[in-house]
C-alpha cells in the first residue's frame, strides 16, 4: 500500500464509515460552492471575433509575460482560497505545502487510499532482469531459481472490498470483462471469474465497485498543457485546454484524475460559457464527472479550460520527484513523469485511456537554470520573473496519454544524428556526459535499423533518452522521450561490465521498439498488453544480434527469456498471455514475465513458423493498417496471415488462451534400414508432475532434425491433436533424432530413453548445435523436478557436457545446477556437492584462466566471470586465493579489477571474511558515485557467512546510504544466502509493517517476499509462511506468496524423492 493508503485505510475503517454520510453531504456542497465561484487561472485568449471554436493549430493557453507575478497572480483570488476539491477520500487537513493562501481554513480534502497502482509501472520486468543476470551466475551457490519473474501480487477483490467501506462514494456492483476484441463491449464494464473462495469473501465484506470504462460520448481532440513544477516545495500547478467533440448530447463529461485539485473548470461552446454546477468524484473509477446545468448538443466541438494543483511526490508515479546531488553533495530534486498504465490522470485531468488519443502542445515553465524536456523539440522559450522561463514545445502526434512525459531538472547530454536524419540525444547527470556515448551509439543505429525493418519511418524529428536518479522501473518508451535507471542507459568504460553493457543494448532496442509497435500502433486495451511488451522483447533481440552479432544473442535468449517462461509457466498458479482487465488495479497485475517472456516466445515461434520475409511483410501490413490508432490481438493475426497465407490466428490462439504449454513426449520406431516412425503425445506440463486440471489442446509446430544434417530440419508439421504418428524418410538405426532443434517451440520435450541415450554422445561431442545442447538440459532438469526422472541420473549425464565451451550452454547448466543447490543447503550434502561442481567447472577456467586474451570472443569473457564465480562459490581454494590477491591490489590501486570479475573477487574476499573486510568493502561503496559498482558492491555483501554481518547487511539495506529501489535487493541478497535465510525471514517477520509503509504492497516487496520464502523446503515451513500471510495480509502480494509456497512444497516433494540416490551419487562423484 502507498502512505495515503495507510494514512487513510488503516485510520480503521469504523470511522471513516461513521464519516461516510456527513462526508458526502458536504463534499456536495462544497462542490456546488466551488461551481460558483470565478476562477480564472487558466485564462483563455479570445476564439476569434465570432466566438467559433480555435483551429487546431492555434494555441490558447494565455501564458503570463514577463511583467506577471506568476505566483502572486495564481494565488490571491479570495475565491480559490474558500475551498478545493480533489478527486480522493476525504479528510479534514491543510497542506502544508498548499498553493492556497495561508489564511485558508481547514477543507475536507481527498486522500487516495484505494488499490489503484500499487504497483509501478510495467517496466520493472527490466530491472529483473538486470537483477536475474547479476545473481543468477555469481551467487556463490546461492539458491536463486532462475523461475525470477515479476510475480505481481493479486491486487485481490477482498482488499478493495475492505477499502471499499472505507469509500464514501463506492457504488456495490460487479466487474465483467470482454472475450473477445468488440470495440463496442470495450468501452463497458469488465467483470473477472472469482474463485468460489474470492466470492465468498466478496460476500463476507462488501461487493466490488462496478468498473466502468470512460463514456466516449465525449471526447478530446488536442490538449494544451502547461505545467510549472516548484522543485522546492515539491509541488506543482497547471493548466490544460482542451478542444472535445460531443458527439451525442449531455450535461455530463467524465474524465480521469487523481491526486490532483481541480480549481476551475469551464467549457466554451458556440459563444456559451459554462461551468459545472457539482463535480462528482468516483474513488474507484479515478474519475471526475463534470455536471451542467444543461445539455450540451450533439455535434458541437468545444474548450475544456482547467486549471489544477498537485504535490511532486515521492512515490516514482504521476509527476514525482527524483533526488540527485549537486557538486557539493548537497540534495537536489528533478520533477519527472512516470504515466504508464494510468497514472497521467496523476498530473492532469485527462481521457486517461489507450484508444482515446489526442495531441498535446506541452509548455512547462521552470527555473531558468534547469533542463526541460517533452516528446518533442522545443518550439519558443521566453524569460519570465522570478528566475523563471517558459518553454513551449512542438506539438505531438496523435497519441495516448501514458506516452506523454516531462522532465525538470540539472543534464548534460551527447548527441549524434541517424543515417535517416533524427536527432538522437542522451541526457546524463551533470559531469557524466561521456556515459551516454554507448547508449548514443545504440540509439542512432537502431533508429535506421526499425526504419528498414518496419519500412515505416521513425514519426518525429528527435529521440531523447535520459537517466533518471529515482525511477522504480527499468526505462519507459515515452513517444520521444524515453526514461531509464540510471544503470539501463549509462557506461563507465573503466567500470561497466560486459554484461551490463549488452543489458543496456537490449533496452534500448526494447523502448526504441515500442516507438512503433506501442506508441505509433498501441493496443486498444491493456488485455492486450502483450502486443506490446512481448513483441519488443523479441524484437530487441532481432535489433541487437544485427548490430552487435558477436554477442550470439539469440542462444541467450534461451536462456534469458525462454526457460524463465517456461518455469513460471509450469506452475499452477500461471496466467495466459492474454488477460481481460479492467480496473487500473488489476492492469499492473499482467505486466508480469508473462507478457513479457512468453509473449517473446511465442512472437519467436511464430516468427520461424511463417518465415522471416513473411513475418516482415505482416508486419508492415499492421503498422501501415493501424498507424496511430490502436489494435487487439487479432489485428496481428489478421495482417501475419494475409501476408504468409497460413492460418496464424488457428495456430496462436492456443498459446495466448491458456496459461502453461505442452510436454511433448516421444517414442521411436525404427522401421526397416532407413525409415523411423516417430509416436508424438502432446499434455499440459506441470511442475509438480500431476495430471492437469484442465484438458488443453495446443497447436504446435513441430521440427525435427537428424544426425544427417545437425543444422538443418529434416521435417516440420503441427501436431494439433492429443497423439499422431509420423515417418521420417532416410533415418538409419544409429541415426539420433532431435525434437525442437533451436529450441524455438515453446514447449519441453520428453524423450523415450533410447533417443536419449542416442542423443548424448552427440552432446559430449559437440556435434549438436548450442541452443539444442542448452534445451535437452533444460528438459532434462525440468523433468527431474516434476517427478519424471531422477536427479542422480540427471547428474551423470552432465557428465556429457565437460567439453563444453559455450558461455550460455554453461549459462543453463549453471541455472539447474543453482535449483539443485536449494535442496542440497537443507542437507549435509553441501562438501560432497562442491566437489562435484569443481570437477565440473575447474577445465573450463583453466581453459580460460584470468586474464582476457587478445581478440578473445564476447562470450567467452561472460563465461570467465560465470565460471570463476562459481568456483567460488564451490569452494575452489585455487580460485578464492587468487581472486583475494586481485582484490587487494585493486584496494591499493595498483592493479584495477576489469568490471567483468569485480564481483568474484568481491565475494572471494566477503564469503569467509570478518569485520575488517566487511568495512573495506562499505568503504568502496561509499566511494564510488557509479550506480552499477554500488550495486555490485551491496548485492555481495549478501554472501558473507557470519550471520551477524548479515544482520549488519541488511540494517545497511535500511539506512539511507541505500536507495529505496535498491535496498530490496540487497536484502534479497541476504535471503538467498543459506546462511542467511532464516535470519532473513525473521527479519521479514519482526518488520513487515515497516517494509510495507516503505514499499507500499508494490512489486519491490513481492520480489522481496518471493527470494524470502521460496527456498525453503519443508512442509512445515510451507504451512508456517501460509499461516503468517494469512494473519498479516500483504496486499498486493497474494500471487507471489501462493508460488512461493508453491514452490517450497515442489523443494520439499524433490528432497524427499530423490534425497537417497543424490546422496549415494554425490558421494561416489
Amino acid at each position: 500500500m502507498y502512505k495515503h493508503a495507510l494514512k487513510g485505510g488503516i485510520r480503521t475503517a469504523k470511522q471513516a464509515w461513521k464519516l461516510k454520510n456527513e462526508l458526502g453531504k458536504l463534499n456536495l456542497e462544497l462542490a456546488k460552492a466551488n461551481s460558483d465561484f470565478e476562477q480564472h487561472l487558466c485564462e483563455a485568449a479570445r476564439i476569434t471575433q465570432s466566438c467559433a471554436p480555435p483551429a487546431n493549430n492555434r494555441p490558447l493557453l494565455l501564458l503570463k509575460t514577463q511583467g506577471d507575478n506568476s505566483k502572486s497572480s495564481s494565488h490571491n483570488s479570495s475565491s480559490t482560497a474558500a475551498c478545493s476539491i480533489v478527486a480522493n477520500h476525504y479528510r479534514t487537513a491543510v497542506n502544508p505545502r498548499s498553493v492556497l493562501d495561508k489564511t485558508v481554513k481547514p477543507v475536507f480534502r481527498a486522500e487516495s487510499c484505494h488499490l489503484n497502482a500499487l504497483i509501478p509501472s510495467k517496466q520493472f520486468v527490466k530491472v529483473q532482469k538486470q537483477f536475474y543476470r547479476d545473481f543468477s551466475s555469481v551467487s556463490l551457490g546461492s539458491s536463486l531459481k532462475n523461475s525470477d519473474a515479476p510475480l505481481l501480487g493479486d491486487l485481490c477483490s477482498q482488499y478493495r472490498a475492505i477499502l471499499a467501506h472505507t469509500s464514501a462514494d463506492v457504488v456495490p456492483g460487479e466487474d465483467r470483462h470482454r472475450a473477445q476484441c468488440n470495440y463496442q463491449q470495450k468501452r463497458r464494464s469488465h467483470q473477472h471469474n472469482h474463485s468460489r473462495e474470492e466470492q465468498l469473501e466478496q460476500e463476507k465484506m462488501a461487493q466490488k465497485a462496478q468498473f466502468e470504462r470512460l463514456p466516449t460520448n465525449v471526447v478530446p481532440r488536442h490538449y494544451e498543457l502547461l505545467l510549472q513544477p516548484d522543485l522546492e516545495e515539491f509541488t506543482f500547478t497547471g493548466k490544460t485546454v482542451v478542444q472535445v467533440q460531443v458527439k451525442e448530447p449531455t450535461s455530463q463529461i467524465t474524465l480521469n484524475a487523481l491526486d490532483i485539485t481541480i480549481d476551475s473548470v469551464e467549457l466554451d461552446y458556440e459563444c456559451t460559457k459554462l461551468k459545472p454546477e457539482k463535480i462528482v468524484y468516483s474513488v474507484e473509477n479515478e474519475t471526475a464527472t463534470l455536471e451542467f446545468g444543461k445539455e450540451i448538443p450533439n455535434d458541437t466541438a468545444g474548450v475544456l479550460r482547467m486549471s489544477f494543483t498537485g504535490e511532486l511526490n515521492d512515490k516514482m508515479k504521476g509527476f514525482y520527484r527524483s533526488k540527485y546531488f549537486g557538486p557539493n553533495g548537497e540534495e537536489r530534486y528533478a520533477g519527472v513523469t512516470q504515466f504508464e498504465a494510468t497514472d497521467a490522470r496523476r498530473c492532469f485531468p485527462c481521457w486517461d485511456e489507450p484508444a482515446i488519443k489526442a495531441t498535446f502542445d506541452i509548455t512547462l515553465v521552470v527555473p531558468k537554470d534547469r533542463v526541460a524536456l517533452s516528446n518533442m523539440p522545443v518550439m519558443k522559450e521566453d524569460a519570465l520573473p522570478d528566475g523563471l522561463r517558459r518553454v513551449r514545445f512542438d506539438r505531438t502526434p496523435i497519441m495516448s496519454t501514458y506516452l506523454v512525459a516531462v522532465v525538470v531538472g540539472e543534464y548534460d547530454y551527447v548527441e549524434g544524428k541517424s543515417d535517416d536524419g533524427v536527432i538522437v540525444r542522451v541526457f546524463t547527470p551533470v559531469g557524466k556526459r561521456e556515459q551516454g556515448t554507448f547508449a548514443l551509439e545504440v540509439a542512432t543505429k537502431v533508429l535506421p535499423y526499425y526504419k528498414d525493418y518496419f519500412n515505416i519511418a521513425y514519426p518525429l524529428p528527435k529521440m531523447d533518452l535520459i537517466a533518471i536518479s529515482d525511477f522504480s522501473a527499468g526505462a519507459m518508451e515515452n513517444w520521444g522521450l524515453v526514461t531509464y535507471r540510471e544503470t539501463f542507459v549509462l557506461v563507465d568504460p573503466k567500470n561497466t561490465s560486459l554484461m551490463r553493457k549488452q543489458s543496456i543494448a537490449l533496452t534500448v532496442g526494447h523502448e526504441i521498439a515500442h516507438q512503433w509497435f506501442g506508441n505509433l500502433v498501441t493496443m486498444e486495451w491493456w488485455t492486450h498488453l502483450w502486443l506490446n511488451e512481448g513483441y519488443a522483447s523479441f524484437v530487441e533481440f532481432l535489433c541487437v544480434h544485427h548490430l552487435f552479432p558477436e554477442y550470439d544473442i539469440w542462444t541467450q535468449f534461451v536462456t534469458d527469456m525462454y526457460t524463465r517462461a517456461l518455469e513460471l509457466d509450469s506452475l499452477k498458479n500461471s496466467h495466459p498471455i492474454e488477460v481481460p482487465v479492467g480496473h487500473p488495479s488489476e492492469i499492473d497485475e499482467i505486466f508480469d514475465e508473462i507478457s513479457y517472456n512468453k509473449g517473446a516466445s511465442v512472437i519467436r515461434m511464430l516468427h520461424d513458423y511463417i518465415g522471416e520475409d513473411d513475418f516482415r511483410k505482416g508486419m508492415n501490413l499492421y503498422l501501415t493498417r493501424h498507424q496511430y490508432g490502436n489494435t487487439c490481438t487479432e489485428d496481428l493475426w489478421t495482417a501475419l496471415q494475409e501476408a504468409s497465407s497460413k492460418k496464424v490466428a488457428d495456430v496462436m490462439s492456443s498459446w495466448t488462451q491458456h496459461k502453461g504449454f505442452p510436454v511433448v513426449s516421444v517414442e521411436q520406431e525404427q522401421q526397416g534400414p532407413k525409415k523411423r516412425v516417430l509416436r508424438l503425445k502432446q499434455c499440459k506440463f506441470t511442475a509438480d508432475g500431476s495430471e492437469a486440471e484442465e484438458d488443453c489442446l495446443w497447436t504446435v509446430p513441430i521440427s525435427v532434425s537428424t544426425s544427417k544434417n545437425p543444422t538443418g530440419i529434416a521435417k516440420t508439421f503441427l501436431l494439433d491433436k492429443p497423439s499422431m504418428e509420423v515417418v521420417l524418410e532416410n533415418v538409419e538405426e544409429n541415426d539420433w533424432i532431435k525434437i525442437n532443434p533451436g529450441t524455438v517451440g515453446y514447449y519441453r520435450t520428453r524423450y523415450s530413453s533410447d533417443m536419449l541415450e542416442q542423443l548424448m554422445p552427440a552432446v559430449a561431442r559437440m556435434e549438436l548445435p548450442p541452443l539444442d545442447r542448452l534445451g535437452l538440459i533444460d528438459d532434462m532438469f525440468a523433468m527431474v523436478q516434476a517427478g519424471h526422472a531422477s536427479t542422480a541420473d540427471v547428474l551423470a549425464l552432465v557428465d556429457a557436457y565437460r567439453n563444453e565451451t559455450n558461455y550460455t550452454v554453461w549459462t543453463a547448466i549453471t541455472n539447474s545446477l543453482t535449483n539443485l543447490h536449494i535442496l542440497i543447503s537443507h542437507t549435509d550434502l553441501m562438501d560432497h556437492f562442491h566437489r562435484f561442481g569443481r570437477n565440473l567447472y575447474e577445465p573450463v577456467a583453466q581453459r580460460l584462466g584470468w586474464e582476457p586474451r587478445d581478440g578473445e570472443n564476447h562470450l567467452d569473457t561472460l563465461l570467465r566471470s560465470l565460471v570463476l564465480t562459481r568456483l567460488v562459490s564451490f569452494r575452489s581454494d585455487e580460485v578464492i586465493d587468487s581472486a583475494r590477491a586481485r582484490f587487494r591490489s585493486h584496494v591499493t590501486g595498483t592493479n584495477p579489477l576489469p568490471a567483468d570479475l569485480r564481483t568474484t573477487c568481491y565475494k572471494a574476499v566477503l564469503q569467509d571474511g570478518d569485520e575488517k573486510v566487511f568495512e573495506e568493502m562499505l568503504n568502496l561503496y561509499r566511494n564510488t558515485d557509479l550506480h552499477e559498482e554500488q550495486d555490485r558492491i551491496s548485492r555481495a555483501l549478501g554472501c558473507c557467512s557470519d550471520v551477524k554481518l548479515l544482520r549488519r547487511v541488511i540494517d545497511f539495506a535500511m539506512s539511507g546510504e541505500v536507495r529505496a529501489q535498491d535496498s530490496v535487493f540487497v536484502i534479497v541478497a541476504v535471503a538467498i544466502n543459506p546462511k542467511g535465510r532464516d535470519m532473513a525471514w525473521e527479519f521479514f517477520k519482526e518488520n513487515n509493517k515497516q517494509l510495507l509503509e516503505r514499499y507500499q504492497g508494490g512489486f519491490l516487496l513481492s520480489r522481496l517476499i518471493k527470494y524470502l520464502i521460496e527456498n525453503f523446503a519443508t512442509e512445515e515451513r510451507a504451512r508456517e509462511v501460509e499461516e503468517f500471510f494469512k494473519a498479516n495480509h500483504i496486499p498486493g502480494c497474494e500471487r507471489t506468496v501462493s508460488q512461493a509456497v508453491e514452490t517450497i512444497r515442489l523443494n520439499a516433494a524433490w528432497l524427499k524423492r530423490d534425497k537417497l540416490a543424490l546422496s549415494a551419487f554425490l558421494e561416489q562423484n
